[in-house]
């Protein structure tokens, strides 16, 4: 086996290379002469939507194996909560009041990165969204106990960069959301959600459905901030509503600091996926 065989990445360098090379003819500037894989427009057809969303799905994927990444620690929030030293500049006065999460984030992701360095840096590994606010935070106290995170930046309409704390080779861009919370998921040994908007409800309650229904495993479930939390979403309404069961408040936990969140996240008594849905029975034996 001749040595481009054995590594089919160089031959397909290779490959690229003289097509670039070919002499400059018409035929050869022509579309249609474009290798398929180096061809941008041929790429973005909608027909060639299910091969951009394997290859959204492989190239992290391919990537977090080779740097060895077995298990991460999920950190989700709003990008509007600032620094405590830029909550002036929050838009309302909650919003400065919630600063405070910014430096629990903090603390948060380098207590629990000095504990990944225990294994190498390759277990409970901070993943965050990649942009400002709390995953800011949390790419940052990462950085601050001297290990890596990993950064999963999403394509907007409006102009947006990874923050500059992200682990560069860790540092991946998305433009499929479902690929986005796949790599999210994937690899979670703990999901903490903090205070956010639109974008980080979408996430807690998918990956709370999840769970709920067993195609997920129970991980520890925190959420920052039970003030927050109680006011922005009626948890017990919808119990008494019977949309959940009593038994899906046990899913996840409140907590309200740094500290308290290790030590829930050290003692859970860990689960494997449900086998079924509280109160589903019910509803089936009477259809």
């Amino acid at each position: 086996m001749t040595e481009e065989h054995r590594h089919p990445l160089r031959r397909a360098n290779v490959d690229r290379a003289k097509a670039q090379d070919a002499p400059d003819t018409p035929q050869t500037r022509a579309p249609a002469y474009r290798l398929a894989f180096t061809d941008d427009d041929f790429m973005c057809r909608d027909e060639l939507r299910p091969v951009r969303l394997q290859l959204e799905l492989l190239k992290p994927e391919l990537l977090l194996d080779a740097h060895g990444i077995q298990s991460t620690i999920v950190l989700f929030g709003g990008a509007r909560i600032p620094a405590p030293a830029d909550k002036h500049t929050a838009r309302t006065k909650t919003l400065a009041d919630l600063s405070r999460f910014y430096d629990e984030t903090r603390t948060f992701a380098r207590l629990m990165t000095e504990k990944s360095m225990e294994t190498g840096g390759v277990e409970n590994v901070i993943v965050t969204g990649g942009g400002p606010g709390v995953m800011e935070a949390g790419n940052r106290g990462a950085l601050d106990a001297g290990g890596h995170s990993i950064g999963l930046n999403i394509v907007l309409p409006f102009e947006q960069a990874p923050n500059e704390y992200v682990t560069p080779e860790l540092c991946f861009n998305f433009h499929y959301f479902a690929i986005r919370k796949m790599h999210f998921l994937m690899r979670a040994r703990a999901i903490c959600v903090f205070p956010g908007g639109f974008g980080t409800m979408d996430e807690l309650f998918e990956a709370l459905t999840l769970i709920q229904t067993g195609r997920m495993n129970r991980v520890p479930f925190l959420l920052f901030g039970r003030e927050f939390w109680k006011k922005i979403i009626n948890w017990d309404a919808l119990a008494d509503a019977g949309t959940i069961s009593a038994e899906d408040l046990d899913l996840f936990r409140f907590v309200e600091s740094a500290d308290e969140a290790m030590e829930v996240i050290d003692n859970w008594e860990t689960a494997p996926a449900r086998e079924h849905v509280p109160g589903r029975e019910e509803v089936e034996d009477h259809g």
